[in-house]
């Protein structure tokens, strides 16, 4: 299984990669740091997950250091929702880049396909009186012009359906070179990934993992794969976690996925699961998991004009 996969551009985007997602800013500095020391190159970042300013300060360490150089790494971060406008959106990516220290970021994203006002909260909770009108299919013309100014080498997007990225392929001049969305067993995305094969899009995967915390806690949240006993006991087979045994299949799939932690130990077990293969049984028991569930549901916005699910 190889470890990077190519974009129709011609760059190559490692396929596993480290989340950040609701990783404190007083963690994710360290976290970035020992992950980049055993070996990630691909980090995952956005401008609402407000931590950009320590993944910056972690990223100049280990450049300074000569750990890593800057074109080895591929970093991604994303436009959010308050920022919709064909006019904030090369502003929004000048911001991000300021606090990740770089020149250009490797991928950028429209985070969500639904907008809102630019001076709402990040996540409003007074309903439409908050979203934006605006088209996705402008914002894109802003993506498309943060490339042009070399300001990220691809562009794409994330949480975007099957009929959003059909009107997007139809409706731009460059094309979005990645999909990034929800997938693990719960969700496995095959139709959806098959999709975007055919459009030479690479599917990236978030919650790959699903919330463990949070489908033992909450009462409709799918249980994570990673606390059924079967795939328990197949991890037990290959001498590895339950966790790697869900991420080897989710690569299996031809996709890139983004796991997120702060703990060393998890980050190198995250990282270490090439060197094994799932048997065609195990791999036909995590397909039959699929429940089409996901956890990233953006609920309280399923009356905005463009929500995806």
């Amino acid at each position: 299984m190889s470890k990077f996969i190519k974009l129709y551009n011609g760059y190559t985007i490692p396929t596993i990669g480290l989340g950040t997602y609701k990783s404190k800013p007083c963690e994710v500095e360290e976290a970035v740091k020992y992950s980049i020391d055993i070996g990630y190159r691909h980090i995952d970042c956005a401008w609402f997950y407000a931590n950009e300013k320590e993944i910056g300060e972690a990223l100049r360490a280990k450049i300074v250091e000569g750990v890593v150089k800057r074109e080895e790494l591929f970093i991604t971060t994303k436009l959010w929702n308050n920022f919709h406008d064909k006019e904030n959106v090369v502003p929004m990516l000048k911001e991000s880049l300021k606090y990740l220290q770089l020149e250009y970021v490797d991928l950028f994203l429209i985070h969500w396909p639904f907008g809102f006002k630019e001076d709402a909260d990040g996540l409003p909770t007074d309903g439409a009186a908050s979203y934006s009108d605006v088209d996705y299919l402008e914002t894109w013309e802003g993506m498309e012009d943060c490339l042009k100014s070399n300001l990220t080498r691809s562009i794409g997007v994330s949480n975007f359906n099957k009929d959003q990225l059909n009107r997007l392929f139809n409706n731009c001049e460059i094309k979005p070179a990645v999909l990034q969305v929800e997938v693990n067993p719960n969700i496995n995305q095959k139709d959806l990934i098959q999709f975007c094969k055919e459009r030479n899009i690479v599917v990236v995967g978030f919650s790959p993992l699903g919330r463990g915390s949070l489908s033992t806690t909450v009462s409709d949240y799918p249980l994570a794969t990673i606390l059924d006993d079967k795939i328990v006991g197949m991890a037990k087979k290959y001498n590895k976690t339950p966790a790697q045994v869900v991420l080897r299949y989710l690569i299996s799939l031809g996709i890139c996925v983004i796991p997120k932690s702060v703990t060393k130990s998890r980050i190198l077990e995250n990282f270490d699961i090439h060197d094994f293969e799932l048997e065609k049984k195990d791999t036909e028991y995590l397909d039959s998991c699929n429940k089409n569930e996901r956890v990233a549901r953006m609920a309280p916005y399923k009356d905005h004009k463009h929500y995806p699910f």
